[in-house]
């Protein structure tokens, strides 16, 4: 857990990345919030659909009922989170494979969050494209 405990501290920047680990989604939420964050969680298993995908997200970081899962009400949304935030999405390959452009284009919107204020730590875990993010280490 050693690169999420530093995005944690404030010692690693937070933005999008890949992440190598077998923890229990609880434990992870655990260290998260431990750590004054919020959290969210993305089963994308079966997930290939930009607009599925968008609202799930919504579902996962609580976005109000009036989200209306499109690029731009993700941003919006995504302003409004109340605090630092951790979106942690397992099996994130079957979008990335089956749309790579809206992958890219989804990923660019959660990453420019990243340094904003609150700021968004994006974990995409699982196998997957190794060169469409970085590895967080």
């Amino acid at each position: 857990m050693s690169g999420l405990a530093a995005v944690l501290a404030g010692r690693h920047t937070p933005g999008v990345h890949r992440w190598e680990s077998a923890l229990d989604v609880a434990v992870v939420r655990h260290a998260v919030e431990r750590a004054d964050w919020g959290f969210g969680y993305v089963d994308g298993a079966g997930l290939e659909d930009r607009a599925d995908v968008l609202r799930v997200i919504g579902s996962a970081l609580a976005f109000p009922d009036h989200y209306g899962a499109n690029l731009d009400a993700l941003n919006d949304c995504l302003r409004d989170l109340p605090g630092r935030t951790v979106l942690l999405w397992d099996a994130w390959s079957g979008f990335a494979r089956a749309q790579p452009r809206w992958f890219g284009v989804v990923t660019d919107v959660l990453g420019r969050r990243a340094l904003a204020d609150p700021a968004l730590e994006v974990l995409l875990r699982g196998p997957g494209p190794v060169d469409v993010v970085p590895l967080l280490a």
